[in-house]
């Protein structure tokens, strides 16, 4: 112990590094109550309308990740039970655990089956990533919710609706969680960022939201390690720490396939995409959102467009990043060469 704290005294970077690692824990403990989560995402009325009521059914949340699923029904559980009874009348199961048809007919079985002696209610049964389960388990589970909704109930979590099966939907309240948007998101960051003291430029909020898409915990883990990484949370230094093309780099690529020989701009980008360690498909989110800006035709723009979805398909396919390069630097090529025919 003496060790570590003479260590973190020669180094104040990694002593904040600790701290930031420590308040990850905090923030998770943090979101303890429905109100919290409802501020955190979207008001979800009618969760909050069942525990009140206290006539909570069988649910099924589904959506993207770092959305706010599990939170909820964590939230859900805090409200209902006390500290001392939580571990006891919640079972949470997450992709750590086996999914298979066994852990059905033994764990939960076995909780769903007894009840307790000194709490009345029902006991929750939380399945995270439920997506994963097979075919059998699920069939398994349909039966055990049939069976013992008078003593429990369950909470489905999943990020694909299709991988669940129709008889275990049918037997739930479904919710649907989307990505959360920007004014969702920036006011939890911002208290983030004032019980962390991190110092974040307006320009690196917004890269923070830009890059997260939606996803909470993505904005968190970003936030952490570029504060781990630089003194102040800034857009380059937020770009940069997740390798992701900055403004500058994408204003050079279309500089220099809009101006450049094919050879030159090929060259003179492929050399930026590995000293940098770029991914195209980054690039590409990046340069479809800067030619909005540059007053091309309209027809123009369509074509370019269209044959940059192709190269973002063919990558999705696994093709060659340097061929696709190529292609997307002669879909430029020819959009130049159009413009400059009809200016003659």
């Amino acid at each position: 112990m003496n060790s570590a704290l003479n260590l973190a005294k020669q180094y104040p970077r990694r002593r904040s590094l600790l701290k930031s690692v420590k308040s990850q824990e905090l923030k998770s403990e943090k979101i303890c109550h429905l109100k919290q989560v409802l501020m955190l995402c979207r008001p979800i009325c009618h969760v909050s309308k069942f525990v009140s009521e206290d006539r909570l059914p069988h649910l099924l949340f589904y959506g993207p990740p770092g959305t706010g699923k599990t939170s909820t029904i964590l939230a859900v559980a805090k409200q209902i039970y006390s500290p001392k009874e939580f571990s006891s009348m919640v079972l949470e199961l997450n992709a750590s655990d086996d999914r298979g048809i066994g852990i059905v007919r033994g764990q939960i079985l076995s909780f769903a089956s007894t009840r307790t002696i000194f709490k009345k209610g029902f006991k929750i049964v939380i399945l995270d990533e439920a997506d994963a389960m097979t075919k059998d388990a699920q069939n398994a589970l349909r039966r055990v919710i049939e069976k013992f909704t008078e003593n429990t109930r369950f909470c489905i979590i999943c990020n694909y609706l299709s991988k669940i099966i129709p008889a275990l939907q049918s037997r739930c309240t479904r919710f649907r969680f989307g990505p959360l948007k920007q004014d969702q998101m920036v006011p939890r960051l911002e208290y983030v960022i004032a019980q962390e003291s991190v110092k974040v430029s307006p320009c690196g909020m917004k890269a923070l939201v830009t890059l997260a898409c939606g996803d909470m915990r993505k904005a968190l883990n970003i936030l952490q390690s570029t504060s781990m990484a630089y003194d102040e949370v800034t857009e380059d230094n937020v770009y940069t720490c997740v390798g992701h093309p900055l403004r500058k780099d994408i204003e050079s690529i279309v500089n220099w396939v809009l101006n450049e020989t094919f050879t030159v701009a090929y060259s003179n980008t492929m050399k930026l995409k590995t000293l940098k360690g770029l991914a195209l498909g980054d690039i590409l989110t990046e340069v479809h959102t800067y030619i909005h800006r540059v007053d091309f035709p309209l027809h123009v723009r369509l074509q370019l467009l269209e044959k940059m979805a192709d190269v973002e398909y063919r990558l999705a396919s696994g093709t060659s990043e340097k061929i696709q390069l190529a292609s997307l630097v002669s879909a430029f090529q020819i959009a130049r060469d159009l413009i400059a025919q009809e200016a003659v």
